[in-house]
């Protein structure tokens, strides 16, 4: 019997839902809900993904700009108005994010839970629930199905019946009409009519019988296919207004218009931009790159020994430079590696050596300029080793080399004076004169002097 009623519920001849086995897309609503959760987790997963990457993005972009706008040559308010874009680029960033964390630790989880406990597998496959609605459908349906079998059953008798009925009735009066008739098979056939007619009438009382039975039922079966039915209606709006709930959350949590820091964001980016005045970057410029920058302007002045003495001991330095420049395009031989003026001896090494404390320059094989010459007609009469420099006082003493640190940015304002910047190390090549300097050299080499109070020695 079971055979037979899957077949009926597979064959089906309306749309009906009250045909048997119509109720399966009731049923397949339940697993259509479970993947709906899926689709849904999805969706939320997705969005998630692009407020992380919208916001990582808009930070990347503010970050960028405020560097360029920082180093560019606008200034003033307006400067300030300008690098409150990338200010409001990164404060919405990080509405995002939020965003992001919001969906999916709240939104998402919330999904995955209420999935949980909504559907449960089964250990066969399958889920809890879609079995539990089939079961229920096919309880409700099955007397009124049994009785439709039947009733179909009685039907198909009557109407063969009906046929065997009207072909007997069909060869009688063609036998009526032959002329060489036998009147003994004319009266079989007048039999098998009359016979037709009893089975005809018999089947067709049977066949009303069995739809009176099944019109009986059809009110019972009616009311438990709704009261199933009705069952997975609630479940099915259980899973509707979950959906709806969750997503007026997800709403929430994207619409940043209702958050008051976004507000907040775009009314001080507002304020800023309106709070640019014009006159007062005009201002700004004038007092710090115009007309309005302070100057001390000439004036008499009594004689100071000690800026001649350090004027001095520049102006030495240069002539010395000019000198071994002249005396090297005079040779012919090629010098030693290393050069000696003023009683200060380098062999083209890194070790430095001491200075002399009275106004004696060093100049290494690094300060060559393009003009040296590397042939030489004899030794160089300044050298530490003659008895010709008119500037040497006494033998420089080789010291250790000092790695320093600069405090501060400095700018040389002679050319034996080094230039750098603040955090450069160097290496301090003698001691602090009387007037505060100290000779030193430069990673990339370059030799001079630089106030001895702008650089601390590296511990």
């Amino acid at each position: 019997m079971s055979g037979s009623y899957d077949d009926s519920m597979i064959d089906v001849s309306s749309d009906s839902f009250w045909e048997v086995g119509n109720y399966k897309r009731t049923v397949k609503r339940v697993d259509d809900g479970n993947r709906l959760c899926n689709d849904l987790m999805s969706c939320i997963h997705e969005r998630a993904r692009i407020e992380k990457m919208y916001a990582q993005h808009l930070s990347e972009w503010g970050k960028r700009w405020r560097q360029l706008i920082e180093k560019g040559p606008q200034y003033g308010m307006l400067e300030r108005a300008w690098s409150a874009l990338c200010t409001e680029a990164e404060k919405v960033s990080e509405l995002h994010l939020e965003v992001k964390a919001a969906l999916m630790s709240e939104d998402y989880e919330k999904l995955k839970n209420w999935q949980r406990d909504a559907f449960h597998k089964q250990m066969i496959g399958g889920f809890k629930e879609t079995k539990e609605a089939d079961d229920g459908f096919r309880k409700a349906q099955k007397p009124w199905a049994k009785k439709l079998k039947e009733m179909e059953t009685m039907k198909k008798a009557y109407h063969s019946a009906c046929k065997e009925e009207k072909l007997a009735a069909s060869r009688e009066t063609n036998s009526k009409l032959e002329s060489n008739n036998n009147p003994e098979a004319q009266k079989k056939l007048q039999e098998k009519v009359e016979k037709c007619q009893q089975e005809g009438q018999k089947t067709k009382e049977r066949y009303e019988k069995s739809l009176e039975e099944l019109d009986k039922l059809t009110p019972q079966y009616m009311e438990n296919m709704e009261q199933v039915f009705e069952q997975w209606q609630h479940f099915e709006d259980k899973r509707i207004r979950f959906f709806k709930e969750l997503l007026l959350e997800v709403k929430q949590h994207l619409d940043l218009s209702a958050n008051h820091r976004f507000q907040n964001i775009y009314h001080t980016l507002e304020d800023t931009i309106s709070a640019t005045d014009a006159e007062e970057d005009l201002k700004w410029f004038r007092s710090n790159h115009g007309p309005g920058m302070p100057m001390n302007w000439p004036q008499f002045e009594n004689m100071n020994w000690s800026r001649v003495r350090s004027f001095k001991r520049r102006s030495i330095l240069d002539w010395s430079v000019d000198l071994n420049r002249t005396l090297s395009r005079r040779g012919t031989k090629k010098t030693p590696e290393g050069v000696t003026l003023t009683g200060i001896s380098q062999t083209g090494s890194d070790q430095p050596v001491q200075p002399p404390k009275t106004n004696s320059i060093s100049v290494s094989s690094n300060e060559r300029t393009p003009d040296w010459s590397d042939e030489e007609s004899g030794a160089n009469p300044f050298s530490a080793n003659g008895d010709g420099n008119p500037f040497e006082d006494k033998p420089a003493s080789p010291v250790l080399s000092v790695l320093v640190r600069a405090l501060y940015d400095y700018e040389g304002q002679e050319q034996d004076e080094l230039t750098f910047k603040a955090g450069d190390e160097l290496t301090k090549l003698g001691e602090e004169d009387d007037q505060g300097w100290c000779k030193g050299r430069l990673q990339d080499g370059q030799v001079g002097l630089y106030p001895a109070n702008y650089a601390e020695d590296i511990v």
